[in-house]
Formats: structure tokens, sequence, C-alpha cells
């Protein structure tokens, strides 16, 4: 693997677990930020802190591909294409223009046009997919199989984008088709048993990246869980990282990515295929 553009952060194990971090950044380069509203508006929609809550991935081994930069730059979760992946719903795009609560990002007349779009797509999209895609390859060529688990989080209420409070944890398989449903069972039995609420393919149902790598049949089984933000922050309108307060949930997330190791590693000695039989 080539050297890594500073802003993508790569950290390698030999676990079949990936860790994947798409809007945990904040930073926006200089070329990016003309025409934008204000610089706390465009980091608004971060997953506050989401890199730190998942820190003791590195301790299990898992390999983790982070991007610094913030999801106004790029939405290195959406369809390259531009199409959205909630039809009818609403949503942000690949170069957002609007935050999930529907304020502009940029003054009037100064959304980024579509060559500006392509040369971020190339810049900034193209280098995290490789990075993933490399990764994953990596793994699946030492253990034949690897999971691949997304992580987010998000505000608990917000009515444009769905009624009410969310579940604590929102776990999304495209309803089923990024990976066995014994992975997602494994995940619910941990949520379960946790003093936190769950829903498995609710309004999230996974982004891009549990969508185009979730291939169960080749060995890649990809999962998305958005988590609210109230989980582990005491304060969702000012995020301030409190390590005792997200304790209680590192515990719980901790537990989940154990539950993903053992589905991995039953999955490389080919017990799922066995136990199916």
């Amino acid at each position: 693997m080539s050297k890594p553009p500073p802003w993508l952060e790569v950290e390698r194990g030999d676990a079949p677990l990936l860790l994947s971090f798409p809007h945990t950044g904040r930073e926006i380069p200089a070329d990016c930020t003309a025409g934008l509203v204000s610089p706390e508006r465009a980091i608004r929609d971060a997953d506050w802190f989401v890199e730190k809550l998942y820190a003791f991935a590195a301790e299990l081994r898992a390999t983790t591909v982070r991007t610094a930069l913030s999801r106004t730059v790029i939405d290195v979760n959406r369809d390259p294409s531009g199409a959205s992946l909630y039809p009818g719903q609403a949503t942000t795009g690949l170069v957002p223009s609007e935050t999930f609560d529907g304020l502009p990002l940029y003054l009037a007349g100064h959304e980024p046009g579509e060559q500006e779009i392509e040369r971020r797509r190339a810049e900034f999209f193209s280098p995290y997919h490789a990075a993933l895609a490399d990764e994953l390859a990596r793994l699946r060529a030492m253990h034949g199989a690897v999971v691949l688990y997304d992580c987010h989080s998000i505000r608990s209420s917000i009515p444009r984008l769905f009624p009410g409070e969310l579940p604590v944890f929102n776990i999304g398989t495209n309803d089923g088709k990024s990976c066995s449903p014994r992975l997602a069972e494994a995940i619910q039995t941990v949520c379960r048993s946790s003093p936190y609420s769950h829903v498995l393919n609710g309004r999230f149902k996974g982004g891009w990246i549990t969508r185009r790598y979730g291939q169960p049949h080749t060995g890649i089984h990809a999962v998305q869980m958005e988590l609210a933000i109230r989980s582990y922050l005491h304060d969702e309108a000012a995020p301030h990282w409190d390590a005792d307060a997200a304790r209680p949930m590192q515990d719980v997330l901790r537990k989940i990515l154990e539950a993903c190791l053992e589905f991995g590693r039953a999955a490389v000695r080919g017990d799922h295929v066995r136990a199916a039989g």
C-alpha cells in the first residue's frame, strides 16, 4: 500500500475485522471553504468523537480506516453517482448543500458545481474507498472472511430525518443483504443484554459502504452501526468528550466487536457453513 494522504488514517491489524470511520472528521481544506456559511455549521453533523469511542479496537487487533475530513467536503458514505440511498426520504448528498436540519451550508449561489464535485470525488472519495478495498482484500487473503463494521453516530432527534427519538443502537444490514443473519443476530444479542434500545434495519439500513462492500457470498460481511449520541455524550447540542461518561457505552461496544470477531473467526473455520448444512 502506498503512503496515504495526510487526511486518510489507516491502522493495520491482523484480525478478520475492519472498522470504517467515514464521518468523524472535522477538517476542511482551504480550497473547500469558499462560500460556506460558517465553519461551525459545516461540522454540525459530524459523528462526534466516534473514533475515540472505538479507540480500544486496536487492542482487538482490528484494522481501522478513517478520514479526518468533514463530510461537508465530501461524504464518502454516499453513492458516488449522486443517487439517493433513501429515495423519498430526506437525506444529504455526495457533497452536501445543507445540514440534516435543512439549513444551507453555502451562501446562495456559492454551492459547489459539477466540476468541483468531480475534483473532490477524485481527490478525497476515491482514495478512501481504495484504502477500504485494499484492506478488505488483505484481510480476506489472510483469513478468507472478514467483517466490515461501519462506525457512525447521530443526534437523537432530527425531525426532518425521522420522527421522535432514535433508538440508541441502529443496526443496518441493507435489509439482510450485506451480511449473514448470524452476524446480525450476534450483534442484536449483545444489544438486548445491554440497557440500551436497539433496532435492526430501521431508519438507517446502511449507507454506501455497507451496501457496496457487503457481499456475504464472497466472505465480506458488512454492517453499519448508527449510535444515538446521547448514549455516550452529556450534551448533543454542545459535544464534549468525557471518557467517564462514554465508558459504559464502550463496554457494550467492546462486546459487540468481540461478537463480530467470534463470527468472523467461525466463518474462517467454516463453522457457519457446516451448521447450515
